[in-house]
């Protein structure tokens, strides 16, 4: 019996524990959730949820419609991101393995970011620490996550662009960075100089990143907008 209880731990077939909060870390039930959603006490893994905000789908004009805002300046937008927060957090709790955004919809995982650290003490080190600071004037809220694995969690139609769910898919839809910036990310400098490879992107930027996204973007950032949209200690 234990065996079998151990081999269907967070699958469907798991009748008591939750097979999405398992997977993605997150589930569209929360606290209605009629199983258990076992939150980690150690992990590789910080969830910053909500983070990120889309400025596609928050931007609106002054009569209602929706602003337009081009591809390549989402992409700048997205870029600065990415790198804001991964340069601030491996600097100040230590070496990042993987950092993924969720570009999905729904409540539950809309904006959520992903920090996989190489050492889980370092995880539980930014997890304690981010819950006290802000970011873009809104607080932030950090939790280990289950997830690890990434690849497991992303949903393989989106990948081959055949999701039908669009954004309010239960499985993580992961936005893709320009091939420079993340080429320049994973090959920073940390600690001793020496650095892992670049890690596989869990998502393919081949068909997701255009042709003439923004590259070097922090040369491009100015520095007013960086100390605003920093995060800080409150």
């Amino acid at each position: 019996m234990a065996e079998h209880l151990a081999s269907i731990f967070g699958t469907e077939k798991d009748k008591v524990n939750c097979s999405f909060y398992f997977k993605i870390g997150a589930c569209r039930h929360g606290d209605r959730c009629s199983r258990i959603h076992n939150k980690p006490t150690f992990s590789q893994t910080v969830v910053l949820q909500n983070l990120y905000i889309n400025p596609q789908n928050s931007t609106k004009a002054a009569n209602g419609t929706q602003s337009q805002v081009s591809d390549e300046e989402m992409q700048e937008h997205y870029d600065d991101f990415f790198e804001e927060v991964f340069v601030e957090c491996e600097d100040e709790y230590g070496e990042i393995e993987e950092l993924n955004v969720c570009d999905n919809l729904g409540d539950h995982l809309v904006g959520n970011v992903y920090i996989k650290f190489r050492y889980e003490s370092d995880a539980e080190k930014a997890a304690t620490a981010l819950n006290n600071r802000w970011f873009a004037g809104r607080p932030i809220y950090a939790e280990l996550s289950p997830v690890t694995d990434f690849r497991e969690a992303c949903c393989r139609q989106y990948e081959m662009g055949e999701c039908t769910r669009a954004g309010f898919c239960n499985f993580m839809h992961l936005k893709p960075i320009s091939r420079e910036l993340r080429k320049e990310l994973y090959s920073r400098e940390i600690g001793s100089g020496k650095r892992r490879a670049p890690p596989e992107p869990a998502v393919s930027t081949s068909t997701k990143v255009k042709k003439g996204a923004s590259t070097g973007v922090a040369a491009k950032r100015e520095k007013g907008n960086k100390e605003n949209s920093r995060p800080s200690k409150r």
